[in-house]
């Protein structure tokens, strides 16, 4: 690479090694649950903050900051803990990275549960410092807008959101500048352009934590099964575009070094066998001929004998019918 030393690529594959071990090593999961507590905990606090922020201070929050600001929020903790949990803050897309073999699915409970709770404590703080309903920081089809209509905005706004972090993701982790810059960029755009009729929010952790706080679902199903749909369909479209997930380096990011190196040595123990298979094979093949061989060699060594035998008593017998034995009465006779 023009420009780069050895040594620097180096550099980079010990820090992307280390990273992807960190977040393998079972020793650190609490740590990685934490970060997905904390990080749900601001988005939710923006996104649901700033529709109740809007309620408390007379609309001091217009739509387009409402929108904007959960995009510029997801940036930031992808940029200062992605290397931690990875920065799901969304249980759909703990769900896709699990869906496409990125993220073992023993992982995805702990990390769910992590983020309702973070969305949970972020609702019941908004609303008791700003002394109003966690109701009118939650996400509902607009009045007049039908439940199906806000559903399948939800579908494909996920569906657009997940391509993106599928696209973007190191294995199951949302890490670096360009992931930031992609998934947040994409939250922002979507809700620019599309929150009227369903609020845009691609989440069911921050559409349900305040309807549970408030005790309202109206209209739960669509911020549930909306997100799951597009991620699903989203991992599907990576299967066209990128082929199966769960590759070496998602491997390493979501089961660990060992886990790839495992892989690798059995493959390769796999392959050895088969090679050896095959050469012992060969070696039977080759004895078999040789003692096919062997065996004609000595028939015919046989038959050879038995032809000179036979010659001989030929030899013999014609040399008794030319000179036949004489009487012993001529005997001294001429």
């Amino acid at each position: 690479m023009p420009g780069v030393s050895d040594t620097t690529l180096s550099g980079r594959a010990s820090e992307t090694l280390r990273e992807i071990e960190d977040f393998a090593n079972p020793a650190g999961e609490w740590r990685r649950r934490i970060a997905e507590f904390l990080g749900t905990f601001f988005l939710v606090l923006v996104a649901a903050g700033a529709g109740m922020m809007a309620a408390a201070y007379d609309g001091a929050i217009s739509r387009t900051a409402a929108v904007v600001a959960p995009g510029l929020m997801v940036a930031a903790i992808i940029l200062f803990m992605g290397k931690i949990s990875g920065a799901h803050l969304n249980p759909a897309v703990s769900f896709a990275f699990a869906f496409r073999g990125d993220f073992p699915w023993s992982r995805v409970p702990a990390y769910v549960v992590a983020q309702i709770l973070g969305g949970l404590t972020a609702v019941v703080f908004l609303q008791w410092v700003l002394g109003v309903s966690a109701s009118t920081g939650g996400t509902y089809p607009a009045p007049g807008t039908a439940y199906w209509v806000a559903f399948v905005m939800e579908t494909v706004l996920t569906f657009g959101l997940v391509s993106v972090i599928l696209g973007t993701a190191s294995g199951a982790q949302n890490i670096g500048p360009i992931g930031a810059l992609a998934v947040g960029g994409y939250i922002a755009l979507a809700g620019l352009w599309a929150s009227p009729p369903s609020g845009a929010s691609m989440n069911p952790g921050r559409s349900l934590t305040p309807d549970i706080v408030a005790n309202d679902y109206t209209a739960w199903w669509v911020y549930l099964a909306g997100p799951f749909l597009g991620a699903a369909l989203a991992v599907l479209m990576a299967y066209v575009l990128r082929g199966p997930g769960g590759g070496l380096t998602a491997l390493m990011a979501a089961e660990g070094v060992e886990a790839a190196k495992k892989e690798i040595e059995e493959a390769k123990s796999a392959a050895l066998t088969a090679e050896q298979e095959g050469k012992q094979g060969k070696a039977r093949h080759e004895e078999r001929l040789a003692k096919l061989a062997a065996q004609l060699e000595g028939r015919d060594q046989k038959d050879e004998d038995r032809d000179m035998g036979h010659l001989k008593d030929d030899e013999t017998a014609l040399r008794e019918a030319a000179d036949p034995p004489g009487d012993p009465g001529s005997k001294g006779n001429p």
